[in-house]
């Protein structure tokens, strides 16, 4: 399959087309006759999603597979951060997929092993990274089936569990994926020094920490406010406490970092709002350090309940946004403004509102619904 998609007139016809409607596409008879239109189509569409999530692969001659494997994949930026903080002799990924999280982790690595159960998957995968120049080894197996048969010790050992059943249908729970890391994690802690897992963005800390012994750090990964994944890391090593970092990838923010059980320490200071609003990114808020927030950068939370926090003076380095604002009435809400419209800890969603007062998304200005402890409030950026 790979020799014939990677011929030049069916490359070319395919970047001629990425701009092109595949529905009306896929009506039209294949001009090659050994490629059919829909691999032609599963092939445009896997370069549309390389264009937002991993342009590295912008090459003629990669080959991309269905569009399900790219879905799961690690977007090229979440994949790079995490290069960052790997390196040794030996690395593996026991579930590699289209093998982008491989391709970056295995960056400050000598010796590289890919094993994926997916024959056609795999292939896919070698190929490209002829293209790309990179050696490995391939492995066509199960990952249990791998460990159970492996005698080599590895430095450090990634993996990625499936997240959905056999309906297709997502699931959470560590239980519930496939592989269940908590049934092999004793394995695999005697085949590499260090095991690398990636999570759902959904899972739960404390439900992790409670239930996955040999946790020392936990990266949560955002892009431009958006939390993409969770990812823990394990050893049999004796660790002094849990090193939780939240990054917020492509917004010029400083990552936040904290050790688990901070937060129960710490004690939020309540005020009304001053002039300057703070509202943490959604890693911290993942993170759930409402209170630590308060007490690292100085500032005044408005409610338990409100994860929104307040200061007469700028404050240096704050890991989310900062707006001047005050306080107004709702008769003062300009009937038909566009507004970013924000509702925390508050009675209508923004969808409401904008019905409530006939405001549009969108422009510079911003109007937050809240509540502090005095009761519900309305801040308006100055």
């Amino acid at each position: 399959m790979e020799n014939k998609l990677i011929n030049k007139e069916i490359q070319d016809y395919i970047n001629a087309n990425l701009d092109t409607d595949l529905h009306t596409l896929l009506l039209k008879k294949s001009p090659f006759p050994d490629v059919s239109m829909p691999e032609i189509v599963q092939q445009i569409k896997g370069k549309q999603t390389a264009r937002k999530k991993f342009p590295f692969l912008l090459k003629d001659g990669i080959v991309f597979p269905p569009q399900l494997n790219l879905e799961q994949s690690s977007s090229e930026k979440t994949a790079d951060y995490k290069s960052q903080i790997l390196k040794g002799k030996k690395f593996i990924d026991l579930t590699s997929g289209f093998g982008i999280d491989a391709y970056y982790l295995s960056k400050n690595f000598e010796e590289i092993t890919l094993v994926e159960q997916n024959q056609e998957l795999l292939s896919i995968v070698e190929h490209n990274w002829g293209i790309l120049e990179r050696k490995a080894t391939f492995i066509n197996q199960n990952l249990e089936d791998f460990l159970q048969t492996n005698q080599e010790h590895f430095d450090v050992i990634y993996l990625d569990p499936a997240r959905r059943d056999q309906n297709k249908n997502k699931v959470f729970l560590l239980e519930d994926l496939s592989p269940d890391i908590l049934q092999i994690r004793e394995k695999l802690l005697t085949t590499a020094d260090q095991v690398v897992v990636k999570l759902s963005p959904l899972i739960d800390l404390k439900y992790l920490i409670s239930v996955v012994p040999g946790i020392f750090r936990i990266e949560i990964i955002g892009v431009k406010n958006d939390v993409k994944e969770v990812v823990i890391f394990l050893s049999n090593e004796q660790k002094e406490g849990i090193t939780v970092n939240c990054i917020n990838l492509e917004s010029g923010e400083s990552a936040f970092s904290f050790t688990f059980g901070e937060e129960e320490n710490s004690q939020a200071i309540y005020s009304e709002p001053e002039k300057f609003i703070y509202i943490p990114n959604n890693a911290i808020l993942k993170a759930g350090i409402f209170n630590l927030i308060s007490e690292r950068f100085g500032l005044k939370k408005l409610h338990p309940n409100t994860h929104i926090y307040t200061a007469s003076e700028k404050i240096n380095n704050f890991p989310g946004r900062e707006i001047e604002m005050e306080v107004i009435e709702s008769k003062q809400v300009r009937k038909k403004g566009q507004f970013n419209i924000i509702s925390k800890n508050y009675p209508l969603k923004p969808e409401d509102i904008k019905k409530k007062y006939g405001l549009k998304d969108g422009g510079k200005d911003y109007l937050i619904f809240t509540q502090s402890k005095k009761g519900k409030i309305i801040l308006k950026s100055v």
